[in-house]
């Protein structure tokens, strides 16, 4: 089983969508589990006080290391890895969700405030992980977004293995246009290549549309396949 934790200022934010549909359904099979840990439990003070400002100054607060350490050391096993979504960290892609949906368990900390102290990161060896060069208010929404692109490629979630296979990212390019019924829509018609029934033809063509979208919308992805 495939375990997941949450370590969140907001516990009330999860599960939400995540006991909905696929997720759900994986999530009552036993395929995956999530344990939600709200760090102010971790607090030292009756008022349950997890921030304080920086020194330096600044205009924001920070959640305090021992707050962290003592939700991380309680909650996690030695030799397992937990990861701090904020946007000063590595871009989560593709190729990262393959390699954490093949670990046993995933720990994701949700920073808030101007983030947390970075003593507790180097101390606890947490990795650093960005979904964007974007600021969000917390890293619920963030947790969202990977989990939602990990859980997908668990083994059972989805049926049709090969939809995984065959979307954008996975041979590093962006995925080509995909037509459905009418065949005929507002005067447009499918591309006749997908009517054609030769699957040699139509492998050619979805590729090629694939490396043309890529090409025109993102540069950085067509030069690293190009190298590739």
């Amino acid at each position: 089983m495939f375990q997941v934790r949450i370590f969140t200022l907001y516990p009330d934010l999860f599960p939400g969508p995540l006991k909905e549909g696929l997720y759900g359904k994986a999530l009552s099979n036993k395929i995956w589990d999530l344990k939600i840990i709200n760090m102010r439990d971790y607090s030292f003070d009756k008022h349950k006080t997890v921030d304080d400002t920086p020194f330096g100054g600044g205009s924001g607060m920070l959640i305090k290391p021992d707050i962290v350490a003592k939700s991380i050391d309680e909650n996690i096993l030695p030799g397992e890895k937990a990861y701090y979504l904020t946007p000063k960290g590595k871009t989560f892609d593709q190729k990262i969700a393959k390699k954490l949906s093949g670990e046993k368990v995933l720990n994701l900390i949700c920073g808030h405030f101007e983030g947390i102290d970075q003593r507790v990161i180097d101390k606890r060896e947490i990795e650093e992980l960005s979904i964007g060069d974007f600021i969000l208010s917390g890293g619920e929404p963030a947790a969202f977004v990977i989990l939602d692109s990990i859980l997908r490629l668990l083994p059972g979630v989805i049926g049709n293995n090969n939809s995984v296979i065959e979307e954008s990212f996975e041979n590093g390019l962006l995925e080509y246009p995909q037509y459905t019924k009418p065949q005929i829509w507002e005067e447009n018609k499918v591309p006749d290549v997908l009517l054609s029934g030769d699957h040699a033809k139509i492998k050619d063509w979805r590729l090629s549309q694939s490396e043309a979208i890529t090409r025109d919308r993102r540069p950085d992805l067509w030069q690293k396949y190009k190298k590739d």
